[in-house]
């Protein structure tokens, strides 16, 4: 495998050498599940998820553990819960159930792990404990803070001077704190929060050691790959890598750093405190899950993506045409007949470059752009096997275009049913007696009558394609 990727820490493309090719560990932090999760969320999901699928074809699917944190304790699911009257598991629950199913709809596929903040308090506090041992965390009036002074590595990741990193931060001013940057591992929480008991008095960990735990209890330290948003870097990620070495003595955390570029709606990045967000949920509701995917995935991970209706619009057009190809193949090869096999069972050589350029493209630093391409390459060369009748390389086309979409997380549903999918269960109902009464009166030869229904089903936008097994239907594309 000649995988590369982008290292944030290394500023550069880096080939992927695993620590062990029988265990690659990738890390990619998760939702807080407070509320439905806009569609800006789900970009590292669907990223990170094509990564997952690639590694596990080059080093097998059993090889490859990949854990997605969730953070199930926060200022913001606490504020929920009191505002429902609630306890905080019954919020969590609730938005992590949704964001499963969003997920799942979006074609990814479950990662290995799925560690909760709450479900690691034990493992939070020993890594709190040896931070202590340490030194590089010390307690104060009834806080654990991380000693920044302790790591001179601080600051590596980010690239950014201390000076610069503390107003970045708006960092807490604390007469408790030693160096303005430290911050803070475990905290006492205020009355009717949820907390736990540790040597350091009730109280419940911060945001940055509960991935560091989980990091750890899940997967073991170091790991390979470690995924999220830009925004991340720091100072969750930079203080990640800090409490993360500092608790091992090693002197690495992860050995790549991957970060996806913002999801822009309008000229703002998405955000739920700006209010400028697409609910992944209600965008189910009206697109396809796989046209919400490729419209993630269209352009470079590392770049900002502009979110609107016609991004998703294209989405949807790209994966009608290459629904529409397999369809139209599948239709060929029900009712190809004897004589249209030729000696032709080896794969072109066009579809065998398209084939290599895709996942020379994803294995580039998941080139999604050029990879896509290659998909419509190969496209081209099943179209061009139906027109000249070869149902040897329709079948060779159609399954290498099938299997290379699906390592990508494209081309799962059944063609026929893509196409359908736009008719709600009222118009399906109707197009079937339509269909069946227009059968009918080409049984009784009565083809005014036959025309007459074809003409209602083409003022209903749907198609009808007649053939030896039968009439299929689909909704016409939009013009």
């Amino acid at each position: 495998m000649t995988l590369a990727l982008y290292d944030t820490m290394a500023r550069a493309k880096r080939p992927f050498v695993p620590h062990d090719p029988r265990r690659v560990t990738m890390y990619v932090c998760g939702p807080t599940v407070y509320n439905f999760s806009h569609i800006g969320n789900f970009r590292p999901v669907v990223v990170f998820d094509l990564l997952f699928r690639l590694l596990r074809r080059a080093y097998g699917e059993d090889a490859v553990l990949y854990a997605a944190n969730v953070t199930d304790v926060d200022d913001k699911i606490n504020a929920k819960a009191t505002e429902e009257g609630v306890g905080i598991e019954v919020i969590t629950e609730r938005y992590l159930t949704a964001y499963n199913a969003d997920m799942a709809a979006l074609g990814a596929l479950p990662p290995t792990f799925q560690p909760r903040a709450t479900e690691t308090i034990d493992a939070i506090i020993l890594m709190i404990d040896r931070l202590i041992a340490n030194g590089a965390a010390y307690a104060a009036e009834g806080h654990v803070l991380f000693n920044t002074q302790a790591y001179e590595g601080y600051g590596k990741l980010s690239g950014r001077p201390l000076d610069e990193m503390i107003a970045g931060a708006r960092v807490e001013v604390a007469p408790y704190k030693r160096h303005p940057a430290d911050f803070v591992l475990w905290k006492p929480s205020k009355p009717g929060e949820p907390s736990w008991i540790s040597p350091w008095g009730e109280g419940r960990p911060g945001w940055h050691i509960e991935c560091s735990a989980m990091i750890e209890e899940s997967l073991g330290l170091p790991i390979d790959i470690h995924g999220g948003g830009i925004d991340l870097v720091f100072p969750h990620h930079e203080n990640e890598r800090a409490q993360g070495v500092c608790a091992t003595h090693d002197h690495e955390y992860s050995a790549y750093w991957l970060h996806n570029g913002f999801l822009n709606f309008g000229e703002t990045k998405m955000s739920k405190s700006v209010g400028n967000v697409a609910l992944a949920h209600e965008l189910l509701q009206t697109m396809p899950g796989e046209a919400i995917r490729w419209a993630l995935l269209v352009g470079h991970y590392r770049g900002p993506l502009e979110w609107n209706a016609d991004l998703l619009d294209q989405a949807k057009g790209a994966l009608d045409r290459l629904y529409r190809v397999l369809a139209d193949a599948d239709r060929f090869l029900r009712e190809s007949g004897p004589g249209l096999e030729r000696d032709s069972d080896v794969e072109h050589p066009a579809l065998r470059r398209a084939h290599e350029g895709f996942i020379a493209a994803l294995e580039d630093d998941l080139n999604t752009a050029e990879a896509f391409a290659s998909l419509f390459q190969m496209a081209d060369q099943l179209r061009a096997a139906i027109m000249d009748r070869d149902a040897a390389q329709v079948r060779s086309a159609r399954g290498r275009l099938a299997k290379d979409a699906g390592l990508a997380g494209f081309l799962r549903a059944d063609p026929e049913a893509w196409f359908q999918g736009a008719a709600d269960d009222g118009l399906k109902a109707r197009i079937g007696d339509l269909l069946t009464a227009r059968d009918a009166a080409r049984a009784a030869k009565d083809w005014p009558e036959a025309d007459r229904i074809r003409a209602e089903l083409t003022a209903l936008n749907v198609e009808v394609m007649d053939g030896p097994s039968g009439a299929t239907w689909r909704i016409k594309e939009q013009a």
